[in-house]
């Protein structure tokens, strides 16, 4: 099964020191190149931009635009925008709150059957309260 890799994972193996990872930390990323290993990580654009911004350096942008060069952007259809945005409307009218790209992430994995990997503790309660497989990992969760 494919795996929608969150920004959370990509920054903790691209953008830490591996020598500044926890024991948890470090089995994400082992984790996660296993996932690499087997073919089955991808990205969608959003989660790319994401994990471009913020960084301090030009030459720290292209190492990591360069580590990410491997993996193609998932293709994202303006179906995929407007199940997105049914699926959030549906939450906010119960009063459930969501960030637009969580339900993004959550509702393009679970229309291709797709596990979501991420340590964003919203945005794996929202891939639960939306049905869509997350990747277990280790107690590393961000709240």
């Amino acid at each position: 099964m494919n795996v929608l890799v969150d920004t959370s994972i990509w920054s903790l193996a691209l953008r830490r020191k591996p020598a500044d990872l926890s024991r948890d930390e470090s089995d994400v990323v082992a984790l996660l190149t296993a996932i690499i290993r087997e073919g089955r990580a991808r990205i969608i654009g959003p989660i790319r931009q994401e994990l471009l911004s913020g960084v301090k350096t030009e030459s720290q942008f292209d190492a990591l635009r360069k580590a990410l060069e491997p993996f193609a952007d998932e293709p994202l259809l303006s179906d995929d925008y407007e199940d997105a945005a049914r699926v959030y409307n549906a939450c906010r009218s119960r009063g459930l709150q969501a960030g637009p790209i969580d339900i993004l992430i959550c509702s393009m994995a679970g229309k291709r059957g797709w596990q979501v990997f991420s340590l964003d503790a919203n945005l794996i309660r929202w891939a639960r309260a939306l049905k869509v497989a997350s990747v277990e990992n280790s107690g590393a969760r961000k709240e």
